[in-house]
């Protein structure tokens, strides 16, 4: 009888044992963050990009989705290639992640540079960024057809400026020539902010600015937006009074850019899924939701097999529309 009970409590100890044990990799702690998230921009102060990682940055400390602060850096030689071959090179390290725009598939096209978009591990669309025609609120055009009659007229005789060579501006700026017989002076400056600065002070005559990068001399009544780049309006309260291209002009010409986040290769599933679930909240936040607003995003979430495949297709519709303007490096 007391064998048997003994037997019966050791028996006992060994079910608690196994359960205490399966327990614990049940509730292991998931991969986060071991020291400072270096967050990378290749771009500019001032532009799309920079104001929205370091919108991100101090939200992820106030809802405390990371043990360590994400350090906001600006790596934008080359058109983005120093931050792209940057992370590139950080092979394994699961602290470094970057901001994406189009110059993710424009710099190598248009420079050769050794890199390519799946040299790197993607996580996140976060959202799209829209383009729109700007000029000085204090010059004559009220729509852009006024605009671009103006510019027709007077062959490469309106700056436009733009955010680098080559890249998403231009592109814009060359689907804008090739549809209207038009004939520009490009400028390319480092970031968007500048461009802005730029077109208050007279220095150019338009610009293809993101919502973000002109809302605050907008609101300012520096600015004055003729169309947007898209097929339809911004459904946002301070952005949809702003005709797409298409109604301002009768040619439906679009283009949408990307905001996401990628990390260095070689990181564990693991720790990218730290990221994917850390940017998901974000975009969940109030905060976000106005960000977007405001600035006239687009949501747009994506990640896993879907967003890989997006890029894809991303890549080949930039490299037609690059082709197309001549901007390939030869």
């Amino acid at each position: 009888m007391r064998k048997g009970f003994s037997g019966l409590k050791v028996a006992a100890i060994v079910v608690c044992s196994l359960a205490l044990v399966f327990s614990s990799i049940g509730t292991a702690k998931a991969w986060v963050p071991d020291r400072p998230v270096e967050f990378v921009i290749p771009a500019g102060t001032g532009g799309g990009a920079d104001v929205m990682a370091r919108f991100i940055s101090p939200l992820v400390t106030k809802y405390k989705l990371s043990p360590k602060p994400w350090i906001v850096i600006n790596k934008s030689a080359g058109a983005g290639a120093e931050g792209f071959m940057y992370v590139k090179g950080q092979k394994g390290n699961p602290n470094v992640i970057i901001i994406t725009l189009d110059n993710l598939f424009t710099t190598p096209l248009a420079t050769g540079v050794p890199f390519n978009w799946r040299d790197l591990t993607p996580v996140a669309r976060l959202a799209l960024d829209e383009f729109v025609l700007w000029v000085n609120a204090g010059s004559p055009y009220k729509t852009a057809m006024e605009y671009i009659d103006a510019v027709k007229k007077a062959p490469g005789k309106f700056v436009m400026g733009g955010t680098g060579a080559k890249q998403e501006d231009q592109i814009i700026t060359v689907m804008l020539e090739q549809t209207f017989g038009l004939k520009f002076n490009y400028v390319p400056f480092k970031g968007g902010g500048e461009v802005a600065v730029e077109l208050v002070g007279n220095h150019i005559n338009s610009s293809v600015n993101n919502p973000a990068e002109a809302v605050s001399q907008w609101k300012a009544g520096k600015l004055r937006p003729l169309g947007l780049f898209d097929h339809q309006r911004l459904e946002l309260p301070d952005w949809k009074g702003i005709p797409t291209m298409k109604e301002a002009t009768g040619k439906d010409l679009a283009y949408l850019m990307l905001r996401g986040i990628f990390m260095a290769p070689g990181v564990t599933k693991e720790q990218t899924e730290y990221y994917v679930q850390t940017l998901k909240k974000v975009t969940e936040t109030p905060e976000w939701k106005k960000y977007i607003s405001d600035n006239g995003l687009k949501a747009a979430f994506l990640t896993g097999p879907d967003f890989v495949k997006w890029l894809g297709e991303k890549e080949t519709m930039t490299k037609d529309f690059m082709a197309k303007g001549g901007l390939l490096k030869k």
